[in-house]
């Protein structure tokens, strides 16, 4: 028996049945869209990742050209406010504690241009390497799950990743962290 009460639920059901398929095909990301990025961190204790990134004049740097060195890789972006903030801090703190082994090493997750654009107003006297974000993100690959600015990893001289410490420095908060590893 086929009344108008099964007719109005099937074409409901049609109808919602229909509309669940064009919002599946509408939400599904395109084919040619990237992979996602996973993270390769192994966590505090794991030997480092090496990696190699170019510097502001375009010469390519492994991150082994500092082994034996305590290295505190800093990841920040020209647009990030409170990288900017930090900067000064991490350069004072290269000079201070340079004779203990200390090497800071900034990793900006930016492009050259506006790189070199920030740096020659505010310049370092640290390395700085670029992570052009085209190419995906390198401070995933050092535990950096929540996509902060700026991040920074502490890794020791026999090259394991010693601290991670998300967000900006002040500077009794980094006194703090470095003083068990100078």
């Amino acid at each position: 028996m086929f009344n108008r009460l099964n007719l109005l639920i099937v074409t409901i059901a049609l109808a919602s049945a229909s509309i669940g398929l064009l919002a599946s095909l509408w939400l599904q990301p395109p084919t040619n869209a990237p992979a996602v990025q996973k993270s390769t961190f192994s966590g505090i204790g794991a030997a480092r990742t090496d990696f190699q990134r170019p510097d502001l004049r375009g010469i390519s740097h492994k991150l082994s050209e500092w082994d034996g060195k305590l290295i505190l890789l800093n990841f920040w972006a020209s647009w990030c406010g409170p990288c900017r903030e930090e900067m000064p801090l991490l350069d004072r703190s290269q000079q201070r504690y340079a004779a203990k082994g200390l090497q800071v090493i900034g990793i900006a997750a930016d492009t050259d241009t506006a790189t070199q654009a920030f740096l020659k107003k505010s310049p370092v006297a640290y390395p700085i390497l670029v992570d052009d974000p085209e190419h995906g993100d390198l401070s995933l690959d050092y535990g950096n799950t929540r996509s902060v600015l700026p991040y920074t990893v502490l890794i020791g001289r026999e090259g394991r990743v010693l601290a991670q410490h998300f967000g900006e420095f002040s500077e009794s908060s980094l006194e703090r962290w470095l003083a068990p590893h100078l």
